[in-house]
């Protein structure tokens, strides 16, 4: 009985020393991007029917800070998100070449469905049609990484602000 212990643990470390996760290779990384961009990813062709005036990218950019920031940061760099360097797929820069390769129709359908198996939720029912192609405006003129600093969420400043406002109603 003891040595069916024995050899169940054994196997059991065998078992989950051979189940190492590592970082794909470049190769595997290509093929993922090729088949996001050319096969699961769809709406190729529909137009963001939004120009990129001042007034829409001051939208796109307000839409984005109530619910793009927490991932992606402020300037949709991932400046100042401390998770970024641990989710698996990683957030990527919405600056990046793979990102702005997307087209508008494709970012649409990404911001609208999610992407799986990343962490990138579904918007469908939150988002109305005119937010997500404001936010895909924004995303096309995005301000140089780190220029708008750091997440009120993740600085603390945002928390202390309502402390202290909140400590100032009690006083009263």
């Amino acid at each position: 009985m003891r040595r069916l212990g024995l050899a169940s643990a054994l196997g059991l470390v065998a078992v989950l020393a051979g189940c190492k996760a590592s970082s794909p290779s470049k190769m595997e990384r290509n093929v993922m991007r090729w088949t996001k961009h050319t096969v699961s990813v769809r709406n190729k062709s529909e137009r963001n029917p939004l120009q990129p005036t001042g007034e829409n990218l001051a939208a796109g950019r307000e839409a984005f800070s109530h619910y793009c920031v927490a991932c992606h940061g402020m300037d949709g760099q991932n400046t100042g998100v401390p998770f970024v360097d641990h989710m698996s797929p990683p957030v990527p820069s919405l600056a990046s070449h793979e990102v702005q390769g997307y087209t508008d129709g494709q970012l649409k359908w990404i911001i609208d469905n999610g992407l799986f198996p990343s962490g990138m939720p579904a918007s469908r029912g939150t988002l109305g049609n005119e937010e997500v192609w404001e936010i895909i405006t924004y995303l096309r003129h995005l301000p140089p990484g780190g220029s708008l600093g750091d997440p009120k969420a993740y600085s603390g400043n945002e928390y202390e602000a309502d402390t202290s406002a909140s400590q100032q109603g009690r006083s009263q």
